[in-house]
């Protein structure tokens, strides 16, 4: 799930739904311990709450599975991801929330928080077979609240044609990607070498994978790190490519990504999704003009970020094994892969990327690579507080109102101060 565009910010309203559940946990509490579900049959209406465009693909979809288990019955009600968070804070603060609803990759933190989540139970799914970063987002804690339903991560998008041009292959090293950019704007015709983010929306989502690249971490002992000496090279990586002006800071809103159909620039970081938006947007033959490539290598590791979707169950369901079955159901490989061909969603369970659906594509097989070591946010309730902080903070780095030193301070002292909300 593009964590921007697939779905909406946060709206920050923990505080107003612990209060009303009255049953959040301490941090300082025993993990929740998760009850077993039954290995029976199941019967009864089972509720579902989904977003986007798998919200509106799911209700058709869920037809295999009450086939195959007569006198269940799914109701899918589709939402939009600009009100959902705010739709099931409100469910919960109500006590009418449905049994199922699929949440965001950074918002187990904070829902668990509320006491409002059942716990995954321990014979339901076995979590080595999810990428290791689609399992961290439903790990609060040592307790798995939901299962990873769906992933995406990011790597490098670029104009073939243009590359040809300049005579560069796609970078495999922080250097190699400045030296790419420039490449791709002095040799290969591009007006501006990269498209990098600097708004509100999706510029967090870069600079993190930048930190893990550099051998940093969002946290260390249970407190926000952004002023290690890890970020701050970070940091300075992303404001070069600003700097150098090999990435523009006056593109106007809603201009990308026709910027790059129309090769004003060259390349750019996104998810899987792109490929569908440019394939489309683009027109004939496009397709052909562009490529996908594995993010270029930080002093350490070559990290991308992990977003998606998990399906979780809440504790006053009324059909609690129902609920639970169904999710099972929706992590099985085949159903997986072909939930990839309904809406191109990738699979978070990795057998799934074995299967004829997903090994035919090759663009396909970099995300898959790039998943296997891509990490998420930690699941703290107050982390879409702190991903605001980060986006105002960037957006003053790359319009150079500030330095990479004065970004870090800045970063870390609001993050000191919202806290980690456990």
């Amino acid at each position: 799930m593009n964590t921007t565009t697939r779905r909406a910010a946060t709206g920050g309203l923990l505080a107003i739904a612990i209060l009303a559940a009255g049953c959040g946990r301490g941090a300082d509490e025993a993990p929740e311990q998760a009850r077993g579900i039954t290995t029976g049959k199941i019967t009864g209406e089972v509720t579902v709450w989904a977003m986007g465009e798998e919200g509106n693909a799911l209700g058709a979809f869920v037809k295999d599975f009450e086939s195959a288990n007569p006198g269940v019955k799914v109701n899918v009600t589709a939402i939009g991801w600009d009100v959902a968070h705010d739709k099931i804070t409100a469910a919960i603060a109500g006590g009418a929330t449905p049994d199922v609803s699929m949440i965001g990759s950074t918002w187990s933190g904070e829902l668990s928080k509320t006491g409002a989540l059942d716990p995954t139970p321990g014979n339901l799914v076995d979590k080595s077979a999810f990428f290791p970063g689609a399992w961290q987002t439903v790990d609060v804690g040592g307790t798995a609240y939901g299962v990873p339903w769906y992933v995406e991560t990011r790597v490098l998008y670029y104009r073939t044609d243009q590359a040809k041009k300049a005579g560069v292959e796609p970078p495999k090293t922080w250097t190699e990607m400045i030296d790419f950019a420039k490449a791709l704007k002095d040799k290969g015709g591009a007006k501006n070498g990269f498209n990098q983010s600097y708004t509100l929306g999706a510029a967090w989502q870069e600079v993190l994978p930048l930190i893990w690249q550099a051998g940093g971490e969002i946290v260390k002992d249970g407190k926000y790190t952004f002023d290690t000496p890890q970020a701050l090279t970070a940091l300075k990586q992303y404001q070069s490519l600003f700097t150098q002006k090999l990435a523009p800071t006056n593109t106007p809103e809603g201009a990308f990504p026709q910027t790059f159909i129309k090769g004003e620039v060259g390349g750019f970081f996104s998810g899987p999704w792109m490929i569908g938006v440019l394939s489309n947007d683009g027109g004939p033959g496009f397709k052909d003009q562009f490529d996908v490539a594995p993010y270029p290598k930080g002093p350490v590791s070559g990290t991308s970020f992990i977003g998606g979707s998990a399906m979780a169950v809440f504790k006053k369901a009324k059909n609690r094994d129902a609920a639970w079955k169904f999710i099972q159901w929706l992590s099985e490989p085949e159903v997986q892969a072909k939930w990839y061909t309904t809406v191109k969603a990738l699979p978070a369970v990795q057998a799934a990327w074995n299967q004829p659906e997903l090994t035919a594509d090759k663009q396909l097989a970099v995300f898959g690579e790039q998943l296997k070591d891509a990490k998420t946010p930690p699941p703290f309730p107050t982390w879409e507080q702190v991903a605001k902080v980060l986006e105002a903070e960037l957006e003053k780095l790359a319009l150079g109102r500030q330095t990479p030193e004065e970004t870090a301070k800045a970063l870390q002292s609001q993050a000191e101060t919202i806290g980690t909300g456990l």
